[in-house]
């Protein structure tokens, strides 16, 4: 790096993109210029045209400047959040962003902004950070993509993040990264965060358990996971745990809250939830997928928990229907991986 010049990240807004995302990705690179007393990251926000751009919080955000002007950027970062369909097959975009990448600027993608950069083929062999929420549907769609369940990843000329808080932990690698380990944790301290956390690190990571019982039910989940679309009977699973099935649902009630019969439907429904917005299959594929065999039961079921039929649900928009648990359910939420 240049270090007689600052260090530019530019900043694509793209609509519906996350407005706590772009304040999130600023701060740490605020704070950095003023710990060392002297501009070490400057940044521009991009827009396709050069207008503003609505978040989806329905603030109206100015942007700097159009993208595909001359930046000269070090780190372009696409940031996208709800209804990435929208910008899937974007022929301005792609070529944009094919342009720019192939002229050495580092690229990466905030939340489903990587969506766009994994359809533009950039993600091709790389890792992926993305949302545990869209997981079934990133890796259905980019096969070429290693998608992980993870809060950023941080290779040669890629970043990507989940979005939410784990922006801040990527900006601060970038920070740690460009100007030092000493300048990154002083930031770090500044913003209340303590260690950073790793990048592998699971996003849904809830600690080391509290025994034997926790780790029977989050296996017994793990097992759910691997099986929704050939679910197995509770009295498999108890085989496959090597206990009993009694035992199995005693524990399971205690520590979720549910019993196993409901979760495990839920998980099979949630799965279905985010492969109907997030890709293109059909509602039969989906309603297999998900190891529902009946498609007359799978749209009832749909129906009932989503108020809107299977085919009616097609785009992961602010207005979409979302998956909830059932009220007084505890532990982890249902994990796509």
């Amino acid at each position: 790096m240049d270090r007689t010049r600052p260090y530019r990240v530019g900043f694509l807004l793209l609509p519906e993109f996350s407005y706590f995302g772009l304040v999130a990705a600023v701060q740490p690179l605020f704070l950095a210029n003023w710990r060392a007393q002297r501009t070490r990251f400057a940044w521009v926000r991009l827009s396709l045209d050069g207008g503003p751009v609505r978040a989806s919080n329905g603030a109206d955000v100015a942007a700097d400047a159009a993208l595909g002007t001359r930046q000269q950027l070090d780190t372009l970062l696409v940031l996208a959040c709800f209804d990435p369909k929208q910008h899937v097959g974007h022929a301005r975009l792609r070529a944009a962003l094919l342009r720019i990448a192939a002229a050495g600027t580092e690229i990466g993608g905030v939340e489903t902004g990587s969506e766009v950069l994994a359809d533009a083929g950039l993600l091709d062999g790389h890792c992926a950070a993305v949302h545990w929420e869209n997981l079934d549907g990133f890796r259905e769609r980019y096969p070429r993509v290693s998608a992980r369940e993870q809060i950023y990843t941080a290779e040669r000329g890629r970043l990507t993040c989940a979005g939410g808080t784990t922006v801040l932990e990527l900006m601060l690698h970038l920070v740690r990264r460009e100007c030092g380990r000493t300048l990154g944790e002083e930031v770090a301290q500044e913003m209340l965060l303590g260690r950073p956390r790793a990048a592998a690190q699971r996003q849904l990571h809830g600690g080391t358990g509290s025994g034997n019982a926790d780790e029977l039910v989050h296996a017994a989940i793990a097992l759910m996971q691997r099986h929704l679309d050939e679910p197995l009977a509770a009295d498999e699973l108890a085989r496959r745990l090597q206990v009993s099935a009694r035992h199995l649902r005693r524990n399971f009630r205690r520590f979720t809250g549910s019993t196993m019969t409901g979760y495990y439907l839920g998980l099979r429904l949630s799965r279905a939830h985010n492969l109907l917005e997030q890709t293109d299959l059909s509602v039969t594929e989906v309603a297999l997928t998900a190891g529902f065999r009946s498609l007359e039961h799978f749209s009832r079921l749909y129906r009932t928990t989503f108020g809107c039929a299977p085919s009616r649900d097609r785009r992961q928009t602010l207005a979409a229907p979302i998956y909830r648990r059932a009220a007084g359910a505890r532990g982890h939420h249902p994990t796509k991986d």
